[in-house]
């Protein structure tokens, strides 16, 4: 059955009922499509569009497809072009004429709309879950590790001291952001297009502030032709899909890193851990690869919903089905790298004394040295040249400035006594750092 049909005198040809239909996606939609069929059969009964009977019978009938899809025993037939004409020809076959009046007064381009924001608000909370599973193994992470130092870095260099606590924050504050912008996206969305027909409503005396309360929307739609065009929601959704997979692809960067031979400050469970078919001693960090090979695939979704869109006269255009696929796959991947992701961290073991070490050998503590001989009267630019001299020295003798004998120090300046390596030792150099969102202030309010 097709949804349209009579000014037609042939079949469609089966390679563009093949090109055309999008059940083989959208069948996913069938909750939230009955949902929204309730909802305006409930708005036509309360117009007396529809008698209280047939409204009752209607959504029995829909209660009963919702019910029989759930448990299995109904499947989508291919023959239908997509899930809206799916569910409408089964509700005939069962009730009737009588279900041949639930399309009344809507077009499948606003029931699409409708269907496609229904679908998206029930996935943010899954979304905002699992964020929040994350965030909360950040937090337990960053609180077992204030003690832990490590260098940090700019240009992927060794810059100056930090802690583990310290430097997980930061992707605690990226994916906390991340919420917010999916609570945004749930604001923007939050607005019923059901009742805009086609593109300029209907003469039916709809009630489309009712349809939006039982369907729990904020309010309907503003413009009709908007209605059924707009599709900013996924596009906003998409963006912020993409932005949680560049925070976790930043993050497992720097796994990978950390995992390598050359870093060793991280080792990963075997569980989220895969091996070589020929080298046995590798264990490779697969997953952390993968979330990061996947993050491009998110952002193929979000470029081609923009693409799609950046040419389109209002309203409906058909070009709009490919919305579907590149969503679906998204809200799909983000879900599996984020169960996945959290499970990987929680059980990563982090290798202290090297994280420490490598801070020390990496120099990292000699802007504290510099700022020392500042305390003691020396102006800084000449202070900054004091350092890099005996920068140079401990490079030649391969060693760190924790344990340059204090004689070299004096050899180049008088100024330093043994009190310099307990200004320049790694807990020194965090504690100190007490400006709000240093490492010093974050130890303390971890505590």
């Amino acid at each position: 059955m097709k949804l349209w049909g009579g000014r037609f005198t042939k079949e469609t040809n089966q390679l563009v009922h093949s090109f055309n239909e999008s059940l083989s996606f959208d069948r996913r939609l069938y909750k939230q499509d009955i949902t929204g069929s309730i909802a305006h059969v409930t708005m036509l009964s309360k117009q007396r569009i529809l008698t209280a009977e047939e409204k009752d019978r209607i959504i029995a009938g829909l209660t009963a497809i919702l019910e029989d899809l759930e448990a299995g025993t109904l499947e989508p037939e291919a023959q239908y072009e997509d899930i809206h004409s799916f569910i409408e020809a089964t509700l005939i076959q069962r009730i009737g004429d009588v279900g041949k009046k639930l399309h009344t007064g809507r077009s499948r381009n606003d029931q699409v709309a409708l269907d496609m924001k229904l679908y998206i608000r029930d996935e943010i909370p899954e979304l905002n879950r699992l964020l929040l599973e994350l965030l909360e193994v950040l937090e337990q992470t960053m609180k077992a590790n204030t003690d832990t130092y490590m260098p940090g870095f700019t240009h992927l260099q060794k810059a100056q001291p930090t802690t583990l606590a310290h430097h997980l924050g930061a992707y605690y504050e990226m994916f906390s952001r991340d919420l917010s912008r999916l609570a945004d996206t749930h604001v923007r969305l939050n607005e019923c297009p059901l009742g805009a027909g086609a593109l300029a409503g209907t003469t039916y005396p709809l009630d489309r502030e009712y349809t939006a309360e039982l369907l729990a929307f904020d309010c309907p739609t503003a413009n009709s032709m908007d209605s059924v065009s707009d599709r900013d929601y996924l596009i906003e959704l998409l963006s912020g899909l993409s932005i949680i997979m560049m925070h976790m692809s930043r993050f497992s960067e720097e796994i990978i890193l950390w995992n390598s031979n050359e870093y060793q400050f991280v080792e990963l469970d075997d569980a989220y851990s895969t091996g070589s078919s020929i080298m046995p001693q590798k264990k490779n960090p697969d997953i952390a690869e993968l979330v990061r090979g996947k993050t491009g695939r998110v952002y193929g979704s979000l470029m081609a919903l923009l693409t799609t869109m950046k040419g389109l006269p209002l309203a409906y255009n058909k070009d709009m089905q490919e919305d579907k696929e590149g969503v679906f796959d998204a809200l799909d991947t983000v879900i599996d790298c984020l169960t996945l992701f959290t499970g990987m961290v929680k059980t990563m073991r982090f290798y202290k004394d090297n994280m420490e070490k490598s801070a020390a050998r990496g120099f990292t503590n000699a802007t504290d040295a510099a700022d020392y001989l500042v305390m003691h009267g020396v102006p800084f630019r000449d202070a900054h040249g004091i350092i890099g001299q005996l920068v140079l020295t401990c490079l030649e003798k391969e060693i760190s400035l924790d344990e340059l004998p204090l004689a070299d120090y004096q050899a180049i300046s008088p100024v330093f006594q043994e009190d310099i390596y307990e200004a320049i030792s790694m807990k020194t150099c965090v504690e100190k750092r007490l400006s709000y969102g240093a490492p010093g202030e974050y130890r303390e309010r971890l505590k």
